[in-house]
């Protein structure tokens, strides 16, 4: 049709030529062309050139008119590429990567065979052998990328994703790796890493939610020192300072360290005091972390081992077999948890075939799931993005050129036009695979990550024993239970099954032992000169003795196992010594702790950890009493003179008042003027005893006689109160009546040498230095406060109830306290704080809490 359509045009301008030139024709019957005129051969000539080039033009006209469809049909044809290139990485000598290729294979086998996805698009993948080096990657990376790939599945090295993604940054081609879960492989550094599996920073969650479920507080880490092993660990130890616990010590070794690297490693491990390892190393060398420690005695009763999913990845591809000579009764493991599927069951029955028909040499993993989901998270993407007219199209960067002499053929990288649109296709695909929903969240990590627990047997059979996601925590219900109810992360909430720890033990170890090789701990004890019942120097074995000594063998003697300790006298037996610089030298570490009477005040808080209190204190008044002396006229000490006198006033008064309301008209009031003066007095004086035989018959007389008999019940009862006072109650000989005229005098005040009463009372209730006097033992105490202020004694003394109590019970009640106890502490074992981060708590080496409760 379109050759038709240019043959019109042709006849259309021929025939316009033929206009144009036929009047010359006409002429030309009755002329000769010898006989044309010079002017009519020049417009015959004209009208030539004018048809000549106009057909001329129109000849191009459709040339340019066939180049420009076939343009249009070539960039058409072009947007729908008949094969996508795809690459991966992989380190194919490993149990994961012996596990990945047939997982990839099959993929694409399965994607390519899918009419519903990509169309008539196949893809075409080409494998490259990384050997786990950052060199020998960058290499494959560079040659795999020579050939025009869209996407890489892999690294599958967290050491070689560092480094080929910077390379992938620049070409603008995504990387999806399903194995490189190094958590700082983040998005911000390096925008176009996308991980198809969890990174680590969920797995050291869920080993440190187990951790602190089962009570421990510190652990070793075993790990090989390279990128994966190092961040994991950082962050391990990240999530442990959120749960106030630590890792005590760090074991790195370098990868591909022998047996005899490890097995000196282990042997610097066994001195330490944790008994609690983690272990984060590759799945190839992991296995002998473990045959070195069972040669070592290290998988007995008492240690606690917890490796990360590595070791399931080897238990899930080995045969049990190949496991016999390595224990691992006793290990809990992590393994990703991957939901149970139709489509997850058939893909294992279909690994099986493949497997009997010599495709795939190993058993399947987790790993191998994720391989084959980041084929067809790639699969949707693309399909995606072509559907929307996306084009397959590479163009060269000008930075990127070869040196003089250079065989590396830069110029051979070309960058992915479409890269970026196919990374933001990929971050919102949203699919069921066989590793379950795959999708991602703002932080560009896959939602829902889960881990299986599961506790390895002798023969390297497992069995889970719980589950860990980060919706609810350790649950012995699959999360895909729990995702359809609330979130609850409460610590009642968190279980798990029995566990069999090494040793076929069922009890939970307690996860620390004091070394055998270990230095005894140096405990300083106070050496006091006065209240030597609390600690004092001894001849006996310990050299100290006392109650606080008891108190602290006695928690001792509660461990399980042996704590070695010797005990180290502070001060030179003169005199008291400062408290104070006794725990200033703990938290110089020149003691491991500190024994004795030593109160808990803040300041000392601040420097070193103390036990609960063992013994209640605080500071109590202690002044002088006189003890007075019964007489025979002792009873009339408790009214005054002119309280004796107006009582008896008012007993005659009030006998006057009955007499005179009551003698008209009651017979018992009459009589001789001298019968009823002796009537008066005696119903007075006999009401103070109840006993008056009279009867009153008039109302105001009995009346008045009701009000009188209320006032002789209170007189004689504050009589009675007060004579029984007197006759026991010994009395101060001093003004001091508790803390508030303690601290409005200026009478001079005692304390204990060496007690921190004086900085309080200095500090805290703003007394004048210059009243207060050192005391050093019980003996001044009794002098001073008998000499009073007058003598140049004291009037009263400011000590700790512990010692006051002593002090009485040993002075004859001379003395007494006086006023309530003004502060509240206690008296506990102290020891070198650490970690000045973390709030005062016992680490597993002291566990005196057990023994301190009262």
């Amino acid at each position: 049709m379109f050759c038709i359509f240019i043959f019109f045009l042709f006849l259309m301008y021929a025939g316009t030529e033929l206009k144009v030139s036929r009047p010359c024709s006409c002429n030309s019957k009755n002329k000769s062309n010898r006989n044309r005129s010079p002017m009519e051969l020049h417009q015959i000539f004209e009208s030539r050139r004018v048809f000549e080039t106009r057909l001329l033009q129109l000849f191009l006209c459709c040339l340019l008119t066939l180049e420009v469809r076939g343009r249009t049909q070539r960039s058409t044809t072009s947007t729908v590429p008949s094969v996508v290139n795809i690459g991966t990485l992989l380190t194919v000598d490993s149990i994961i990567g012996k596990v990945s290729m047939p997982a990839i294979s099959a993929a694409v086998d399965d994607v390519n065979s899918d009419p519903t996805i990509l169309g008539r698009t196949k893809l075409r993948v080409s494998m490259q052998d990384t050997n786990c080096s950052g060199f020998l990657g960058t290499i494959e990376a560079l040659q795999l990328l020579e050939k025009d790939m869209v996407a890489i599945i892999g690294p599958q090295s967290s050491v070689v994703a560092h480094v080929i993604t910077h390379v992938a940054n620049e070409l603008h081609v995504p990387l999806l790796s399903f194995a490189a879960t190094d958590p700082t492989l983040s998005a911000l550094q390096y925008p176009y890493f996308l991980r198809t599996t969890h990174s680590d920073l969920f797995q050291m969650q869920a080993i440190v939610d187990f951790i602190d479920f089962n009570g421990w507080r510190e652990v070793i880490a075993i790990f090989v020192d390279n990128d994966y092993g190092r961040n994991g660990i950082s962050a391990l130890d990240d999530a442990l300072a959120k749960k106030r616990s630590k890792i005590s010590y760090k074991a790195a070794f370098p990868p591909g360290a022998s047996r005899n690297v490890i097995h000196d490693l282990l042997v610097t491990v066994i001195m330490m005091e944790s008994r609690v390892y983690v272990v984060h190393v590759n799945p190839d060398s992991g296995l002998t972390v473990f045959s070195v420690a069972n040669t070592l005695q290290m998988m007995g009763t008492g240690y606690v081992w917890i490796a990360t999913d590595w070791l399931s990845s080897v238990l899930d591809s080995s045969e049990p077999m190949n496991l016999e000579k390595i224990n691992l009764s006793g290990v809990v493991a992590l393994r990703h948890h991957t939901p149970d599927s139709d489509l997850k069951r058939s893909f294992l029955s279909r690994w099986s075939s493949l497997q009997h028909k010599g495709n795939a040499s190993l058993s399947l993993n987790s790993y191998a799931l994720y391989a084959y989901d980041s084929v067809w998270l790639i699969a949707h993407a693309l399909d995606e993005f072509l559907n929307e007219g996306g084009n397959i199209s590479f163009s060269s960067d000008p930075r990127l050129h070869d040196a003089n002499g250079s065989t590396m053929h830069l110029t051979m990288l070309r960058s992915f036009d479409g890269g970026q649109v196919l990374l933001q296709k990929l971050m919102t695909i949203n699919f069921t695979g066989l590793t379950g929903q795959i999708q991602y969240d703002s932080d560009r990590n896959l939602i829902h990550p889960a881990y299986d627990i599961i506790n390895i047997g002798g023969t390297g059979s497992h069995i889970s024993i719980g589950y860990w996601s980060n919706y609810s925590g350790l649950s012995v219900v699959v999360p895909e239970v729990l995702y359809t109810k609330p979130p609850n992360t409460s610590s009642s909430s968190q279980q798990l099954n029995d566990i069999v720890w090494p040793g076929g033990t069922t009890k939970r170890p307690r996860g620390w032992v004091f070394p055998d090789n270990g230095k005894p701990l140096r405990i300083g004890v106070p050496y006091r000169v006065s209240y030597k019942e609390f600690v004092s120097k001894d001849k006996g074995a310990l050299g100290v003795k006392g109650f606080c000594i008891d108190v602290f063998e006695a928690a001792v003697s509660l461990l399980q196992y042996s704590v070695p300790h010797t005990y180290i006298l502070y001060g030179n037996g003169s005199r008291n010594p400062d408290y104070n610089e006794l725990v200033e030298m703990v938290y110089q570490n020149d003691f491991d702790a500190a024994v004795g009477d030593i109160t808990i005040v803040t300041n000392r808080t601040r420097i070193v950890d103390f036990t609960q209190p063992f013994i209640e204190s605080g500071l109590v008044i202690v002044a002088p009493v006189r003890q007075t002396k019964s007489t025979a006229w002792a009873f009339l000490k408790p009214f005054t003179v002119e309280m004796w006198c107006t009582t008896g006033a008012f007993f005659l008064f009030v006998g006057i008042v009955v007499w005179i309301l009551e003698h008209r008209s009651n017979s018992e009031f009459r009589g001789p003027p001298r019968q009823q003066f002796i009537t008066v007095f005696w119903f007075s004086f006999s009401t103070m005893f109840f006993a008056h035989r009279e009867n009153t018959v008039s109302t105001l007389g009995r009346l008045v006689l009701i009000i009188w008999l209320f006032v002789v019940l209170i007189i004689s009862s504050s009589y009675t109160a007060s004579l029984t006072s007197i006759l026991t109650v010994e009395q101060l000989t001093s003004q001091i009546e508790g803390i508030d005229s303690l601290i409005s005098s200026n009478e001079p005040i005692g304390y204990q040498d060496g007690s921190f009463a004086r900085k309080y009372m200095i500090e805290e209730l703003n007394i004048p230095e210059s009243r207060l006097k050192n005391l050093r033992d019980p003996k001044e105490y009794v002098d001073a406060l008998l000499r009073g202020p007058k003598g140049g004694g004291v009037a009263a003394i400011v000590d700790e109830l512990p010692y006051v109590q002593i002090f009485l019970s040993n002075t004859n009640c001379r003395f007494r306290i006086v006023g309530q106890e003004f502060t509240k502490s206690g008296w506990g074992f102290c020891r070198w704080l650490k970690d000045k981060l973390v709030a005062i708590q016992f680490t597993n080496s002291w566990k005196f809490s057990e023994a301190m409760c009262y």
